[in-house]
């Protein structure tokens, strides 16, 4: 029982980060983005003025999808768009690895004899 209130502790934290915390994680760009950026100038908008850079090539998404740049489209509040992304994020990956894990799962085959019919441990029975 006790690796069952681990796995919800865990989900629950889990849940609690993305669903939240995550609103509060940093605006700037990422090392990937930054090294896009780099030999452009920018406006206060963030806009690129100038220069040349691999971002000048930036387009929206191609896919879209319902959670493209880290909100859920058509939900308009920004900290609840981020939040639910976050946590449907968690709640995929749990699920996903949760039956890959269940799928590998080591399973205890069941002891046969030479005729191939289950052996029971004598230590186990009771004949008398």
């Amino acid at each position: 029982m006790k690796k069952w209130g681990f796995l919800v502790g865990g989900l629950l934290v889990a849940l609690l980060l993305a669903g939240v915390v995550s609103n509060f994680a940093s605006s700037h760009p990422d090392g990937l983005d930054s090294s896009l950026r780099e030999g452009c100038t920018f406006d206060a908008d963030d806009e690129i003025t100038g220069g040349s850079c691999p971002a000048q090539q930036e387009r929206e998404h191609e896919i879209g999808g319902p959670l493209a740049d880290y909100g859920i489209t058509g939900i308009d509040h920004e900290f609840l768009s981020t939040g639910l992304a976050g946590v449907l994020g968690v709640l995929l990956t749990f699920a996903v690895a949760g039956g890959g894990f269940w799928l590998v799962r080591r399973r205890e085959p069941a002891a046969q004899d030479a005729t191939g019919a289950e052996r029971t441990d004598p230590a186990t029975t009771s004949g008398g």
